[in-house]
């Protein structure tokens, strides 16, 4: 008999539970259409839905499934409060360009809240405040440094040292009138009307590369091409670098997330701790009932502990404030962090007038998203955007962005390098069942999974991408790359880009 509080044995997110998606066709043939969309997430579905209200001709492709990526993953707060941002974004890009990416996520949540009666959309929308909160004396400064940048933006909100949440605390400060939802219940609603409106999408369509004759084409992994006036990159980290160098200029981090029955009734609020490792909490209906989502544990993809003990932290921080009654669900998700921790939207290079790209959200991907469909549906219709010049990606990288730079790369190499050399002979007859080892086959340096059946699979774990040495995930069963952040699964199918092609699978004699 299971014990309710321990660990589900699959990550599964909750917000695919119930939801019935149509299944899409794979593209097939030849298509001409007036824009391409690659990436069928909050960014694409919703660029799809806003461009085909405009009789724009739209194909959307995506390698899996829609909206059960990175987006699919989420914990869909709709915030400004993007952790302790708006200091630093004051003193890096200024207070206009400061107040300006608060006007932006508050935009997007606008548009949440006005799309979502337009369509009498069920999506468990609800208003909350939004709270970093502080244990750690080290932090009341920034939080108050935090509190009078909001106060310099003018934006509403309240330095409290009392909070409902049964958490310890010394500080918090609040911004006032932000927002949940439910995001696959109101993104489905807009793929629907996106295609009632002549959007053609399609799943299992592998995005490879963008070509160019008279128009670019996206070039599909079975040699089949989209012929568009515009490309729009929404693949999470760009399936098409385009000379943009997208690899050097961002890191990727997972998270983790706990769906939790307490014992404690969720005080409301949206709660995020200043301090590391991240604890972020807000509620969920889950069959009718109240959950606490429990996030945080991030860490560079493919690198550090074991990841089941990403989770392990989690529960052991809920069972010590909240109380655990059950543990119902439990996932992951991966994110992109750009040099200057501002989202790239626009075009992918500045030689390239028709391709565009968002991505690098830094954890806030559901008002950056669908900033970035705002902005990047406005320049494909000729429309001013007024936030178009502070997410541009070729924007000055100033003296934070160059150390940042100057770090990840030297990480990389560190690595590329470390990865070459760490490895032994294991004896794969001691490996026990749904476990994982890294050995020596054949003079290569090969990963080795043997499931529940004893069966072993083995795979060359170089990644594809640019060849350092992916290591195990055991939370996720997955082959993570440390460099870039590209993930396989075990048999070396392509879970996260950059990469493109599998894993190359070796097999035993």
């Amino acid at each position: 008999m299971t014990n309710a509080k321990e660990l589900p044995q699959y990550p599964e997110p909750f917000w695919r539970e119930n939801i019935q998606f149509p299944k899409y066709p794979k593209l097939e043939e030849k298509i001409k259409v007036d824009v391409a969309i690659v990436g069928g997430g909050i960014v694409g579905v919703t660029a799809a839905y806003l461009l085909a209200k405009q009789n724009v001709k739209v194909a959307l492709i995506d390698a899996g499934n829609i909206l059960n990526g990175t987006t699919g993953h989420t914990t869909a707060k709709i915030s400004a409060q993007h952790d302790i941002i708006y200091d630093e974004f004051i003193k890096h890009f200024g207070k206009e360009n400061a107040k300006l990416y608060h006007e932006a996520q508050m935009e997007a949540k606008e548009f949440v809240a006005q799309t979502t009666k337009e369509l009498n959309i069920d999506c468990d929308y609800e208003e909350q405040d939004a709270i970093i909160y502080t244990n750690s004396d080290d932090y009341i400064t920034q939080l108050e440094n935090e509190k009078a940048a909001y106060d310099e933006l003018e934006i509403e909100n309240e330095l409290t040292e009392t909070i409902p949440l049964p958490v310890p605390h010394k500080k918090a400060l609040i911004m006032k009138n932000q927002a949940q939802f439910h995001p696959l219940k109101f993104l489905s609603v807009l793929a629907d009307e996106a295609v009632k409106n002549g959007a053609q999408f399609y799943e299992n369509t592998t995005a490879v590369d963008v070509e160019y004759n008279k128009h670019p084409a996206v070039i599909t992994r079975d040699g089949h091409r989209v012929i568009c006036k515009f490309v729009f990159v929404a693949t999470h980290f760009p399936f098409y670098d385009g000379k943009g160098f997208y690899p050097t200029r961002m890191y990727a981090e997972r998270s983790y997330v706990l769906a939790i029955k307490s014992k404690k009734s969720y005080p409301g609020g949206m709660y995020i701790t200043a301090e590391q490792p991240t604890r972020s909490l807000r509620s969920v209906k889950i069959n009718g009932e109240e959950a606490w989502l429990v996030v945080g544990d991030s860490h560079k993809t493919g690198q550090g502990k074991s990841t089941i003990e990403h989770y392990e932290a989690l529960q052991n921080f809920a069972e010590a404030h909240i109380g655990v009654e059950e543990i119902l669900y439990r996932w992951s998700a991966q994110d992109l962090t750009t040099l200057d921790k501002m989202p790239y939207i626009g075009r992918i290079a500045e030689s390239e007038e028709s391709v565009f790209v968002a991505t690098g959200f830094r954890k806030w991907g559901m008002t950056n998203g669908i900033i970035a469909a705002k902005i990047i549906s406005d320049k494909i219709l000729g429309h001013e955007n007024r936030y178009s010049g502070l997410y541009s990606p070729s924007r000055f990288q100033a003296d934070p962005s160059l150390r940042k730079f100057i770090r990840n790369n030297a990480d990389v190499a560190k690595h590329l390098i470390k990865g070459k050399l760490e490895f032994t002979d294991n004896n794969l007859s001691s490996l026990s069942s749904d476990d994982a080892t890294v050995t020596r086959i054949n003079g290569k340096r090969a990963g080795v999974y043997k499931d529940k059946e004893d069966k072993l699979h083995v795979v060359d774990t170089t990644c594809t991408h640019m060849g350092c040495e992916v290591e195990w995930n055991s939370g996720e069963r997955t082959w993570d790359c440390p460099c870039h952040g590209s993930r396989f699964t075990y048999t070396g199918e392509v879970v996260e880009g950059p990469a493109k092609r599998p894993l190359e699978r070796i097999e035993l004699e």
